[in-house]
């Protein structure tokens, strides 16, 4: 390695720098002076021997902040070229030493400048050290004068201080006696407590208290004796004003109840004692559930040995002993009617509490007691007195539901009366509170949450009547016998229990809701095993002989589901009308049965009433002779038609039709009076349908028809239907016995077109045109009974078509024959036709 080059000061480096020149590889240029100039041109700056240094591999490395010497040489000793290394680095410190050089020779003159700078600097910092001694000199001598006079002024300050200390202090313990003196001449003045200001000296109380705590009067001899007296007449005002104030709840007097609110707001306590009060009501409501649903103090054999001696004793399951049951019963629900009386008074009481103290301000500061009481936010007191108590009835009743068998069966059973109780200290509570600008007692929130306190007990009865009802109704109409029909008392045992069902809860709308939705199931339940019991098959519908038996069973099952049907009817008169929209399906479904019970019998009645009016288009209506004309015997077809009216009067409808007028339900029609009364307007509505359609139709025709036309009003009023009360198939045949007398000519102003359906007149205006305008029958060959269902099925408007299209076929033909003239039924069918378009326009 090299030796250490030999060290030279600054001024010797700097020296040498002034004395020797360049070196050769260095070209310098030196500069001319100016002629005014004295200061010598500097050298140009030589290339930077760090740019070379920043690209060498080597000297790179001597850049970086984190160079370890020992990892280089290391690094150069095991590469194998530590010689070159070591020339590499000894030309690297002679281009630096150059460059050194340069840059001094190059600042010579800067040097200079900034070296005589440092010896003026030294010069000053000399005169500055003398100023800066002679200053403090100065300083000690003010602080040698001052310091007496500032220990004598900080001594003085701490006795005015403590004097100033003392002085209110003084004032302080003076004030609080005279307050005190105040305070004993006020209870001197008045012994009775009665006469006594309590809410002055409530006052006084606090100003005492106050002083005393704020002043830091403890200690004070006078003051400490004075506080234990102050202290007793403070506990003397609580209990006078709690008295007062319990005293105004109980009889709901505001005057009392502001008086003792008064008197702890100025001893400054009114917040716990509000509180305390609200606590005390809610382990009074707490305290009267509990001993309401206590069994062992119910039973009277709750002292001692826990209540299992002697009849009437309550055993551990809950329930009473032999004999003991009816007197228990009896004892729970008088409870249970103290225990509501005494959650009324407690929520009026707090609502009164409440009421006061939302009305009542301080008549000094005016402000309003309740807003020291309540913050915002915070729940109002009968929203904190009714949570807890519902909370403690729901509680017992969850509990006894589970724990006392006896009791359970109570209150399933007696549901109607424990809601009734529920609802009525509701009603009590909303009545006794509702007071114009004080907000209720309760909202219907809170209503709804007491109601569900008991809903186990509600689930529990609906369960129980559901229970009952079915079980009478699977008794009536067991599922192993069919066909068997009940009898009429079994029957009416059905109604007899829907009936008290519902006068149990009818005086409340919600129970009567709910039970109607159970009796729902009850009667539909029914529909479906009286439907099961329906007789069917070839002997329910036979009509030709006499009625059979299954025919039999049928009709007492209609005439059973009619009279429960009825009995219902009448009871559902006297119920909210949301129950009777509940019942109303299950009513219709029992209707439905009771008429699938002889439907298939009056379909078959019908089929053969239809089936003998058909035979009127085999009679002959054309020219008869005057004898022909002039008999009074009904036509074949008619006298069949009565001798079958007659026949199903006598075997079947005698059977099913009300017997006296009193046997007709009030308000409500017999299902087979209703049955027949369809049949009798089906009848003359099919008569005067295939009547309009005889073709053709002679003077002594028309005579016969008239004269068939009276026997079957007689034959169905007498033995069907009173046809007077049939409506529109009464006045339609009623109207078609003179209209087919009346002139072609004479039909359009008549009045008696309006009773008739339209359809019918213009069948009968076919009667009488030529043969050539065909009726809809003729034109598309159909058989009178096909015809029929047709026009069944049709309306006024489809039958039109159909007809209009034959008076355009019989219009097309006159026209082809070369003919202008219409036959006159013809302008006539076309006139009544339009004016059917034009009323549905």
């Amino acid at each position: 390695m090299a030796s250490p080059a030999i060290q030279r000061s600054p001024l010797q480096r700097l020296s040498t720098f002034k004395d020797t020149p360049p070196p050769v590889t260095t070209t310098t240029t030196t500069a001319t002076p100016t002629p005014h100039s004295t200061t010598p041109t500097p050298l140009s700056p030589a290339p930077s021997a760090l740019d070379s240094f920043s690209s060498d591999p080597i000297f790179s490395s001597f850049l970086s902040s984190d160079f370890d010497s020992t990892r280089f040489s290391s690094a150069a000793l095991s590469s194998g070229s530590a010689a070159s290394r070591i020339e590499k680095l000894q030309e690297g410190l002679r281009l630096l030493d150059s460059q050194l050089r340069h840059d001094v020779l190059s600042r010579h003159q800067d040097l200079l400048q900034q070296l005589s700078s440092i010896k003026a600097a030294d010069s000053a910092l000399s005169s500055l050290r003398s100023s800066v001694s002679s200053l403090q000199s100065s300083v000690k001598k003010i602080r040698s004068e001052l310091s007496e006079p500032h220990r004598l002024i900080s001594t003085k300050t701490l006795q005015l201080s403590n004097i100033h200390s003392t002085a209110e202090l003084l004032q302080s313990t003076i004030r609080t006696l005279r307050l005190s003196k105040k305070l004993r001449d006020l209870f001197d003045s008045a012994p009775d407590p009665e006469k006594l200001d309590l809410s002055k000296a409530a006052q006084l109380h606090f100003e005492i208290l106050s002083m005393y705590n704020e002043s830091h009067l403890s200690g004070i001899d006078v003051a400490d004796s004075e506080l234990k007296w102050v202290s007793e007449i403070g506990q003397k005002l609580r209990a006078e004003g709690m008295r007062v104030l319990e005293r105004g709840l109980e009889g709901l007097n505001q005057a009392e109840v502001g008086a003792g609110l008064q008197v702890f707001y100025n001893m400054g306590e009114l917040r716990g004692t509000v509180d305390g009060l609200v606590s005390k009501y809610k382990a009074m409501g707490t305290k009267s559930v509990n001993v309401a649903l206590d069994m062992k103090a119910i039973s009277g054999g709750g002292s001692g040995g826990g209540g299992f001696a002697g009849p009437g004793g309550v055993q551990r399951s809950g329930t009473p002993q032999i004999g003991g049951g009816a007197k228990a019963k009896e004892a729970l629900w008088q409870r249970m009617n103290v225990c509501m009386d005494q959650l009324h008074s407690i929520v009026v009481a707090v609502w009164h509490l409440q009421r006061v103290l939302s009305k009542k301000r301080d008549p000094f500061t005016h402000v309003l007691l309740l807003d020291e009481v309540l913050q915002e936010g915070d729940p109002t007191l009968t929203d904190r007195i009714w949570e807890a108590l519902v909370k403690s009835f729901a509680s017992q009743m969850k509990s006894i539901f589970t724990a006392s068998s006896f009791v359970k069966e109570i209150f399933t059973v007696g549901y109607p009366k424990l809601f009734a109780m529920i609802e009525n200290l509701l009603e009590r509570i909303a009545r006794d509170t509702d007071v114009k600008g004080v907000p209720p007692a309760l909202t219907q929130e809170g209503k709804d949450q007491m109601i569900s306190a008991i809903e186990t007990f509600q689930t529990a009865f609906l369960a129980l009547c559901l229970s009952r009802l079915s079980d009478l109704v699977n008794s009536v109409f067991p599922m192993s016998s069919r066909g068997t029909i009940p009898s009429r008392e079994h029957m009416l045992r059905i109604v007899s229990r829907i009936q008290e069902e519902i006068e149990g809860v009818q005086l409340d709308p919600r129970l009567t809701l709910l039970v109607s939705r159970v009796i729902t199931k009850v009667l539909h339940l029914l529909a479906e095993r009286a439907e099961y019991q329906i007789s069917t098959g070839p002997e329910a519908r036979q009509i030709m002989g006499p009625a059979t038996v299954a025919q039999q069973k049928n009709f007492t099952l209609c005439q059973h589901l009619q009279e429960i049907y009825t009995r219902l009817f009448s009871l559902m008169g006297g119920l909210p009308a949301i129950a009777v929209e509940i019942m109303s399906p299950a009513l219709d479904a029992i209707y439905r049965v009771a008429c699938d019970s002889v439907t298939s019998l009056f379909q078959a009645m019908r089929e053969r009433l239809e089936s003998c009016i058909l035979q009127i288009h085999e009679q002959n209506f054309a020219t008869l002779g005057m004898d022909a004309a002039m008999d009074n015997n009904a036509s074949p077809y008619m006298e069949e038609l009565q001798k079958s009216i007659l026949h199903f009067r006598a075997e079947f409808l005698s059977r099913l039709l009300p017997r006296s007028a009193s046997a007709a339900s009030v308000g409500t029609e017999f299902i087979c009076t209703g049955l027949v009364r369809n049949l009798a307007s089906r009848v003359l509505i099919f008569f005067i349908r295939h009547a309009s359609l005889v073709r053709p139709l002679s003077e002594s025709g028309k005579l016969r028809m008239a004269r068939d036309m009276a026997e079957l009003e007689l034959a169905v009023s007498q033995n069907l239907f009173p046809v007077e009360q049939l409506g529109a198939p009464y006045r339609a045949l009623r109207a078609f016995r003179p209209v087919i007398f009346l002139e072609t000519s004479q039909l359009e102003a008549s009045p008696l077109l309006q009773d008739l359906p339209l359809s019918v007149t213009l069948h009968h205006l076919y009667s009488r045109g030529p043969e050539e305008l065909q009726s809809p029958m003729q034109r598309n060959r159909l058989t009178p009974q096909k015809y029929s269902l047709w026009l069944d099925e049709k309306g006024e408007d489809q039958i039109w078509k159909g007809i209009k299209a034959t008076l355009d076929d019989y219009a097309a033909k006159v026209r082809a024959r070369g003919d202008k003239e219409f036959s006159p039924v013809y302008p006539l069918m076309l006139k009544l036709g339009s004016s059917l378009s034009a009323n549905e326009s």
